[in-house]
């Protein structure tokens, strides 16, 4: 397994003094703390920054210079992927208690990866809804380690949107939060399939609703399954190399799951309002003062 700390690759977040201490807070201190971490992951990680730490310095650029023949295979692998995954999310999470499990999967995902790596991107289309399988499991164990329950329809509705905070679109604003940007793209799409879930009971991931809601977050998910397909496509170290590949995955999911359900923790403990509120000010306290450790 690679030498990979979970968020070494990325700037941590660090707010320094006195700028906090001379702008109030409504937030306890832990709350406060865990929505500073939130930012960071949510904000000032990437996919490519964690490739680039597994596989070194030459994939830092590559995602500018995918051929687009290794984009639509990318995009494509993404949409049934998500289309898996959505029909698991609605059908069959799990609701266990005890806390997230998160070197579990990045096992799984790591042996998948190895298992690929010696095809490279011709693999992608088979072993990409494996993957995106272990990465849902992974996000549904962090989301009931958050105190959501796995059982609403809506949190397996959240589930599927962290496939759409990996990557910002070529129409977002740089300087507003790509978090929060994504939320609003989804909104509509996620209320529709919401209500519809209330309404009928069950569903198919074939209803209208959940093929608009899967093309969105496609969009989205794409970003990163092309980083990641771009990064298979180098002439490596086939297994190894796609196992390390596999491992910065499903850490970089990991790491976007454990900031939006802990955003959405404590929206449920304050208001949505208030969070956001306080979530752009750190993100602007980072814009002001950020170092990289």
């Amino acid at each position: 397994m690679p030498d990979v700390h979970p968020f070494r690759d990325a700037p941590h977040l660090k707010v320094v003094e006195p700028d906090l201490s001379q702008i109030f807070s409504p937030l306890a201190p832990e709350d406060e703390q865990a929505l500073a971490e939130a930012v960071r992951l949510l904000e000032y990680t990437s996919m490519t920054a964690r490739l680039t730490h597994v596989l070194g310095k030459q994939i830092s650029s590559i995602g500018s210079l995918v051929p687009m023949r290794v984009r639509n295979i990318a995009n494509k692998a993404a949409a049934i992927a998500l289309k898996g995954a959505m029909k698991i999310a609605l059908k069959s999470l799990d609701q266990k208690p005890g806390s997230a499990n998160t070197l579990y999967h990045k096992t799984l995902a790591t042996a998948s990866g190895a298992a690929g790596g010696a095809l490279g991107i011709a693999a992608l289309p088979v072993e990409l809804p494996i993957s995106t399988t272990i990465i849902l499991r992974a996000i549904a164990d962090i989301a009931r380690s958050e105190g959501e329950n796995l059982k609403d329809p809506q949190t397996a509705l959240a589930c599927m949107e962290v496939f759409a905070l990996g990557g910002r679109s070529e129409v977002d604003n740089e300087m507003e939060s790509a978090y929060f940007t994504a939320r609003a793209f989804l909104a509509k799409s996620i209320s529709e399939a919401a209500k519809y879930l209330a309404s009928q009971g069950a569903a198919q991931e074939s209803a209208p609703v959940f093929v608009k809601l899967i093309t969105q977050i496609a969009a989205r998910f794409g970003v990163v399954v092309t980083q990641k397909a771009a990064a298979q496509a180098v002439p490596v170290l086939g297994a190894i190399a796609g196992a390390s590949i596999n491992y910065a995955f499903v850490d970089h999911f990991q790491g976007l799951a454990r900031g939006h359900f802990t955003v959405r923790r404590l929206e449920r403990k304050y208001s949505p309002e208030q969070i956001r509120m306080e979530y752009d000010r750190l993100v602007a306290v980072w814009r002001e003062n950020r170092e990289v450790e």
